[in-house]
């Protein structure tokens, strides 16, 4: 996939995390409170590990990062946002994070244990998704986006990478590297190149409405095996972004309901984008989209 791009912005400390049986404060944790199980999967920091928390029995994922790689990149703010933010965050499609500790050269994070793994990993082995679990992902991930942007969290990178299935396939964005909690317009771009809004590609201010055009390239991606403006290079994806130059193939066969909700929320002005609660009422979604991968915690921004 494409590269990603950054900005960095200072979070507010929140000292309490987690929730259930591994309620603690921070401080509490230690490696000598976990079984470290098989390893889940490798990032540019460190590696992730399958868990149980000793007391409890519960099973969780743990992300090891090094302090080393930290310095190196220059990292610590964004990953202090991060953890803020998502330890923040409570919702059924949402990726709990429920604490981290350290010691000398390592960051612990307590995550939650995601047990059908990364949707690209799906896409890439199928190709492309039925319409019907297009529309259920679509579904979910609308009400997760609608429930961080009610607390003024803008997500900014979402994928199918960042994007996890707990054992009833339910989804799950999982990772907030890049999001930001702010109520007023940014002007930094971050994100990664295939998904990244027109008003990101041309450096003007954006808001949460680069969630909702991120809808719309997954959608399309979801149902054609592939993001809607890839091109041989970054140059001329950056130009079919700005000129929103949208095509839909006629392999594999898509409906025209499916065409019009990524039409809507491919729109290079943000604010004629589809809303949020608009996407849950599109036909498309009414039709197809499977109401027990559905969280029934609706919660739309005032």
């Amino acid at each position: 996939m494409s590269s990603t791009l950054q900005e960095d912005e200072a979070v507010q400390e929140n000292n309490t995390v987690g929730e259930g049986e591994t309620k603690r404060k921070r401080g509490d944790w230690s490696l000598k409170d976990f079984e470290i199980g098989r390893p889940l999967g490798r990032g540019k920091f460190g590696r992730v590990y399958l868990a149980r928390e000793v007391k409890s029995k519960y099973m969780v994922a743990l992300k090891v990062i090094f302090k080393e790689q930290i310095e190196k990149y220059n990292f610590h703010h964004q990953l202090k946002r991060e953890m803020e933010i998502q330890a923040s965050l409570d919702h059924p499609n949402v990726l709990r994070l429920f604490g981290w500790f350290h010691d000398e050269e390592r960051i612990f994070l307590i995550l939650e244990y995601a047990e059908g793994g990364e949707l690209y990993k799906k896409l890439k082995k199928k190709r492309y998704l039925t319409e019907k679990e297009s529309a259920t992902y679509i579904a979910s991930l609308t009400n997760a986006l609608a429930y961080c942007h009610k607390h003024d969290v803008i997500h900014r990178d979402i994928k199918p990478e960042n994007l996890l299935l707990d054992y009833e396939g339910r989804l799950k964005i999982a990772d907030f590297g890049w999001s930001v909690q702010s109520r007023s317009k940014r002007r930094t771009m971050c994100g990664t190149l295939d998904y990244l809004a027109p008003e990101m590609v041309e450096n003007k201010a954006h808001d949460y409405a680069v969630d909702n055009w991120t809808l719309g390239i997954l959608c399309y991606e979801f149902l054609y095996g592939a993001p809607p403006f890839e091109a041989e290079s970054q140059k001329d994806t950056f130009s079919r972004i700005m000129k929103v130059d949208l095509t839909f193939p006629s392999d594999p066969p898509v409906s025209m309901e499916a065409k019009n909700l990524i039409a809507r929320l491919l729109v290079k002005d943000s604010s004629k984008r589809l809303s949020l609660q608009k996407i849950l009422e599109h036909p498309w979604i009414i039709k197809n989209a499977d109401p027990k991968g559905i969280s029934k915690e609706l919660d739309f921004p005032d």
